[in-house]
Order: structure tokens, then sequence, then C-alpha cells
């Protein structure tokens, strides 16, 4: 059994990573300060006496009494309407909060792992993504609180590692849907699965023709699990490299739901990346990781999933 804490618990992808560390058998400590997390997400696990949950924002020095073997830095908002909204909070979180999570590892000989993101290659030049582009970010545009945040918290676990041995891992995350999404978080999935449900146009920003690469979040978690218990300490693309267009994912949504929907064009967004695919060859070497669920799998899930939560 390890001692696991898990920043940013409570949310999308970190309670998906609660539920799995527990179910294998390890104490698991979450750690959210519910700005975006969903105490709903973890409430299956409370009453197991392997889990705890604390809530405290990362900013402040974090305190954990005995010992930790891994720590998840998943702390971060991490949808485009939390841009705009709380841009300041999100470069705290993600360097001081970064900081002072690695200090705490430092203090417990603790591995880190850090949740970077595809945004860190900007509107790339090249495609797919490999973990070696050093990526085309806009600095000062609408999306920059969270692209350089992450740009900033990789460059920072690198100076720990090298000035104070840290035991660092760092994985980009793509494009990630599944259960417990936020409904109304502003990202494609479950923009388009809601307004199908409820009978509206499905919103395509542009011309549909941006593509993107889905990656269901169970995936997502077992390529976190295999980084963290790996000997790679460099950044690891983790995401689905199946490639499609934002147009090609309106319909598909509209097909499942068997939707009256129709499609309405808007306005492309500022910033918003024209092509998204993550060259996956290096975790496939060296975790031994690739997805398994299809989108059609994946995406009959989560359908399931917000048609229970809207029934609530």
């Amino acid at each position: 059994m390890k001692t696991i804490v898990i920043t940013g618990g409570v949310g999308f992808i970190g309670s998906h990573l609660c539920e799995r560390l527990l179910k294998e058998g390890n104490k698991v400590i979450a750690v959210d300060n519910f700005v975006t997390g969903n105490k709903a997400n973890v409430n299956a696990f409370l009453s197991n006496e392997n889990f705890s949950l604390i809530e405290h924002d990362i900013t402040k020095p974090l305190e954990i009494e005995g010992e930790v073997d891994q720590i998840f830095n998943m702390a971060s908002p991490a949808s485009p309407v939390d841009f705009p909204r709380i841009p300041i909070e999100i470069l705290l979180t993600n360097s001081l909060g970064t900081k002072n999570v690695l200090d705490f590892a430092v203090s417990k000989n603790a591995r880190i792992l850090q949740a970077s993101t595809s945004e860190v290659y900007g509107n790339p030049l090249e495609h797919p993504q490999k973990e070696t582009y050093f990526g085309n970010v806009n600095t000062i545009g609408p999306r920059s609180c969270y692209d350089e945040g992450k740009r900033f918290s990789e460059a920072l676990l690198l100076a720990y590692k090298r000035k104070k041995n840290a035991d660092i891992r760092i994985v980009r995350i793509f494009n990630t849907y599944g259960p417990r999404m936020r409904p109304k978080d502003g990202r494609v999935m479950p923009n388009f699965i809601n307004q199908a449900l409820e009978g509206k146009p499905l919103t395509v920003y542009g011309d549909g023709s941006q593509t993107r690469s889905f990656c269901f979040v169970s995936d997502e978690a077992d390529g976190l699990i295999k980084l963290m218990n790996s000997n790679y300490n460099k950044p690891v693309n983790v995401g689905n490299s199946n490639e499609m267009t934002i147009k090609q994912l309106a319909e598909l949504v509209i097909k499942q739901i068997e939707s009256k929907s129709e499609i309405a064009f808007e306005p492309l967004p500022g910033d918003d990346p024209a092509k998204r695919k993550p060259d996956i060859s290096l975790a496939k070497k060296e975790l031994g990781w690739e997805p398994k669920i299809s989108l059609e799998e994946g995406l009959a899930k989560t359908i399931d999933w917000f048609r229970q939560s809207a029934g609530k």
C-alpha cells in the first residue's frame, strides 16, 4: 500500500485517479479548494477508510502528517470559461502552487507527477506534436494564463530536479473526456452533448475544420499511473492520436444521441489552435501505454453519464 496525495483530487481527472488508486489498494489523500472541483465526484469514496479529503488551496504551503510516497499535482482550473474569469488564480496555482507542492514533495522524499498540458504547444506549427517541440504560444493572449502557467510549472520541476534532486514526472495531457466532466466548462465535448440532449443547435466555432484528438478518461488515468511508476522523468504526451475535425465530432454526437439538433457556426475565438494531435510514440516506448477505448464507446459512456446527471 502506497500513500498517494492527489491535488485537484475532486476534479474530473483527479477523481478518476482517486477511484483507480483506491481500487489498487492504496491510501489516497485528495486535496482541493473546490474552485472548479465538485465534491460529488468523490462522495462514493468518503466511506472508504483508505480515503481522506482535505480542503486546501495549494497557493498556500501544504502540510500533511505522515509518510507520503507519491503526489499527483492535478490542481488547476483547465477550462476556457475559467481563463477570463480567474486568470490570476490560474497563474498562481501553476507557479506558486506548484512550488508549494514541490517543496512538500522534497520534504517527504516523495515522487511528484505534474499535470502539464498540450496547451504548452500553443497553436502548433509542428503536426503531430512531439515532446521535443518547443511550441508556438501567444504569451499575452486570452489563453496565456493557462498555457504559460503550465510551461512555467514544467520549468520549475526541472529546476527542482537539478538543484534539489526532486523525483519528478511530467505528463502533457491532451483533450480528455468522460463521466464527471463539468457540464458547463466550455469545452467542446460537454457543450455538444448538452446541446444535443436538449435539442439545441451545436455551436461550432469557425468552419469546424480545426482538429482535436479525444482520450477517454480511464485511458488517461492509466497513462498517468504508468508514467508515475516508470523510470522516465522528462515530459510525456498522454492522449489519443486519432484526430478528427470539430464538425465531425458534432455530427457523431448528434448521431449517437439521435438528436434533431443542427449545427450552428459561430466566429472562432482568439488563439484557438487549428490542429491538435499527440505523437504518443514515446509513451508507447517508455510506458507500454496506448489508449484502448474507441471514441464511439467512450462517447456512449459519457452521454449516459450526462443523461443521468441531468435527471438528478
